[in-house]
């Protein structure tokens, strides 16, 4: 038999040819193994060939510590892996309304961003079993004269990204959530295809402006893997810096957002500003909160000398005390455990066979966190937070420990650091008909790119899979057999991104 996978380490390319495209029999029970056995779906995506279409699964091995790799060729239909791997279902709606091919089977295929395809023509305009497929735009429902429907957006008060809730309800009770996003048509990785140019890394910074670090390191890697460059180590600690300042920035910021959701306004207020105080951090080693402009390929644009990292050192000492303080606060209060304990809780069985990764994995009982499971370089890490039991407290207290894991990392990593002077190289031409995989364990969780290369080594593909694309169907979960009411704190334990999403 041949070879069924190609294996990859985070961070390395190889020749398009050398990964495998069994035929789709084949190609499916291995990838379904692999998946039911120890394997996580990291990506899977579709790209033109000749008159067909090549499929391509990432699927992530935690303990071979990287990355297998195999693809098939279809025409406008296949038998849907959905309904054996149920972490695929996201997946085949988006390749079905990409490129129109449609996963025959498929328990709930209907549009996922409501986008024009890239082929012109979406899945339910192509015949699949001598049938035309309706376009599915309605909702689960339930019958019965108590029954009713609860709909929540696309349109949000403030500042809110557009998406749609819609509740089947019983009473006060919730029996299911069906989440309806991409209401923005970003067009993201569209416009990638042809790159890398100009414009590329900053698409890559704003994919989730939230997620602006962990996402531009992975594009970093993975042009350092396609132009076969070595990055400094100072460099890559650099990052890894400011990774975790991104993290905490938005972990404290979620806490604090917890704790206003049920009134406990000490941590409300709090975390609030010292939220501020991590993305100022964060601009006092490149000059903007979020860290746009820190990661390029082949490094960093700042260096870090010891009188700043001795500046920040100073700062995080002073400030965690300050938040330790306000976490607890929230911690050991009855009244907020009374209303995160038991609340929206995902078993560990269905956030496994959901796919949920980061935050929403590990507080359900999974243990993942890619910087341990798919190392990048030999940089040590901070440790992993503690598996919870899949309600909101869990999902607070994974915050929490990474908290404390990431300052009990940077504290003695910033004492030791020595002076830094950025060195990279840009413009390389990257490697011909190649393929390379770049994970991160963003704050949300694990954040995954992929890039195949044209003959010329321009963008054939690029695919980014936000932790949130993940994750949103891990809310839907939450929300079964509670009071609509918890929906908000339920929300707000994902915090999951909408434009991460709409890409």
């Amino acid at each position: 038999m041949e070879k069924q996978f190609l294996f990859l380490k985070n961070g390395t390319a190889a020749p398009l040819k050398e990964l495998p495209c069994p035929e789709f029999e084949e190609f499916r029970s291995a990838v379904i193994g692999k998946v039911n056995a120890s394997c996580r779906v990291m990506a899977f995506f579709a790209m033109p060939e000749e008159e067909k279409f090549r499929l391509t699964a990432v699927l992530g091995d935690p303990e071979k510590k990287g990355f297998e790799l195999t693809s098939t060729v279809v025409g406008s239909q296949y038998p849907a892996l959905t309904l054996d791997a149920p972490a695929f279902h996201w997946f085949e709606r988006e390749i079905a309304e990409q490129y129109g091919i449609v996963p025959v089977g498929h328990p709930w295929l209907k549009p996922l961003r409501f986008h024009r395809s890239y082929t012109g023509k979406d899945a339910w305009e192509r015949k699949a079993d001598e049938e035309i497929l309706p376009c599915v735009t309605d909702y689960f429902t339930m019958e019965g004269e108590a029954s009713h429907e609860v709909a929540v957006g696309p349109v949000h008060a403030g500042v809110i990204e557009p998406g749609h809730f819609r509740f089947q309800c019983m009473g006060e009770d919730v029996y299911s959530l069906e989440i309806e996003l991409g209401y923005q048509h970003r067009g993201i990785e569209k416009m990638l295809i042809g790159g890398p140019d100009k414009k590329t890394i900053h698409f890559m910074e704003t994919a989730a402006g939230d997620t602006t670090i962990a996402s531009a390191t992975n594009y970093a890697q993975i042009m350092e893997a396609l132009g076969n460059v070595e990055v400094p180590r100072k460099s890559r600690l650099f990052r890894a810096v400011a990774l975790e300042l991104e993290r905490l920035a938005n972990h404290i910021g979620d806490l604090g957002a917890l704790a206003g959701d049920v009134a406990f306004l000490p941590t409300a207020s709090f975390c609030g500003r010292i939220r501020g105080e991590y993305l100022n951090m964060t601009a006092e080693l490149c000059g903007n909160r979020f860290g746009r402009n820190l990661v390029v390929p082949g490094g960093t644009r700042f260096g870090l000398e010891v009188v700043r990292a001795q500046k920040v050192l100073k700062w995080i000492k002073r400030v965690y005390p300050e938040l330790q303080q306000a976490l607890d606060l929230m911690f050991d209060s009855p009244t907020v455990l009374d209303r995160f304990e038991n609340t929206g809780t995902v078993s560990r069985e269905d956030a496994v066979k959901a796919g949920l990764v980061g935050v929403g994995g590990r507080a359900a009982g999974v243990d993942i966190d890619a910087r341990h499971d798919f190392p990048a370089d030999d940089i040590s890490r901070p440790e992993k937070a503690a598996c919870g039991t899949g309600d909101v407290i869990s999902r607070a207290r994974v915050r929490y420990d990474e908290i404390i894991a990431a300052h009990e990392w940077l504290i003695p990593v910033l004492e030791k650091i020595s002076d830094y002077i950025p060195d990279h190289r840009a413009n390389v031409p990257l490697a011909a008909e190649s393929i390379a995989v770049s994970v991160t364990e963003a704050w949300r969780g694990e954040l995954c790119h992929a890039a195949v290369t044209e003959a010329n080594g321009k963008f054939r593909r690029y695919k980014i899979v936000d932790p949130s694309f993940h994750n949103w169907f891990g809310l839907a979960l939450a929300l079964r057999n509670e009071e609509i009411s918890n929906f908000p704190i339920c929300n707000k334990s994902y915090s999951l991104s909408y434009c991460g999403h709409d890409l």
